[in-house]
């Protein structure tokens, strides 16, 4: 499980450029899918077949895109600037490393150095606008010859275990996610499952409108990545998860009300099982089940998520534990929905 993580977090596959990460993923699950198919705007949707026919159409769903940056200007000076991909806090941003297009040129996020701010400029956060990449070039030809208009960047962060059991990485969100999928479809299933690798959900749930358009499942659970925020300096209300305390069942979030159904489901088995879980204390965020669930006559979804601090950033942390017990809850959840 960790080095598959390890081997997805470190691809970049920023919204809208999943390539590596699409390509990555077919080549390991070749062989295992009856069918495996990349629709129009690159989501993998691949089935496998399992012991039985499913009683119903069961969907599993993660998505395969990080947050990052597209290069939007060239300046005369050689410096790229930039929009955001995604929601990023413009203050996790500066001075990060970041590799830029298909080339993989390094830069780093620049901003006007401290010595030059005025006292009104040192209270705020500088606009996305003040911010720029910076590649070594010297002009805007220079510049040029390596990078267009359109390039994404992502962060240039290793994979790394620390501490007392916790990962670092960028793109946890939602390579963790990918990650359990591919296990599971490592595994011999109780029954036919579609699973869903989709695109561009952090510009806006895209690829699983098409995805759940195409399965047309009855029921789906979405595997995620959620913000942890049990970090000093924020209170316990807006603590939201805890890393080590189990995978999220979430009931609600920013964007969807889930099946109570199924998440009573997956509260049961978890305690029949001594697996940790949690809920989130505090509603924030949303996921691809935003649209899934409304897709069609309407889907039945759940969701599972690995806590994550920092989400969105460069160094992401999550516990090893929260993201093996994800896959054991997912596993044991689809058991319980064929023998229902």
């Amino acid at each position: 499980m960790l080095n598959l993580l390890k081997t997805l977090c470190e691809i970049d596959g920023v919204s809208g450029f999943e390539d590596d990460v699409r390509d990555f993923i077919i080549s390991r699950i070749s062989g295992l899918a009856s069918e495996i198919t990349v629709d129009s705007i690159g989501n993998i949707i691949a089935v496998k077949k399992g012991r039985q026919r499913a009683k119903r159409t069961l969907m599993l769903a993660a998505h395969m895109d990080e947050v990052g940056m597209i290069v939007k200007r060239i300046t005369d000076e050689g410096m790229l600037g930039f929009g955001f991909c995604g929601g990023v806090d413009r203050r996790v941003v500066f001075g990060k490393r970041v590799r830029v297009g298909d080339r993989k040129i390094p830069g780093v996020i620049g901003v006007k150095a401290v010595h030059l701010t005025n006292e009104e400029e040192r209270k705020n956060v500088p606009k996305t606008d003040d911010l720029y990449i910076d590649i070594g070039a010297q002009t805007k030809k220079a510049a040029e010859e390596l990078v267009s208009l359109g390039d994404y960047a992502a962060f240039d962060s290793e994979f790394s275990l620390f501490g007392e059991g916790y990962i670092k990485s960028k793109a946890i969100d939602d390579r963790i996610g990918c990650a359990v999928l591919i296990n599971l479809m490592e595994m011999d299933l109780p029954c036919d499952t579609a699973f869903a690798f989709t695109a561009q959900e952090e510009t806006g749930l895209r690829g699983a409108t098409i995805a759940a358009n195409r399965i047309e499942p009855d029921h789906c659970l979405v595997l995620e990545g959620t913000t942890a925020a049990d970090i000093a300096f924020v209170d316990k209300v807006k603590t939201v998860c805890r890393l080590s305390m189990g995978p999220v069942i979430p009931f609600m979030d920013g964007a969807t009300i889930y099946d109570r159904e199924i998440c009573s489901r997956l509260i049961r088995i978890a305690d029949e099982h001594g697996i940790k879980w949690q809920t989130k204390q505090y509603i924030s965020g949303g996921t691809d089940a935003g649209i899934i669930h409304r897709s069609g006559s309407g889907v039945k979804t759940g969701a599972l998520a690995a806590p994550v601090r920092y989400l969105h950033s460069g160094a992401s942390v999550a516990s090893v534990s929260d993201c093996e017990n994800m896959l054991r809850l997912a596993k044991l959840f689809m058991e319980d929905m064929q023998n229902a």
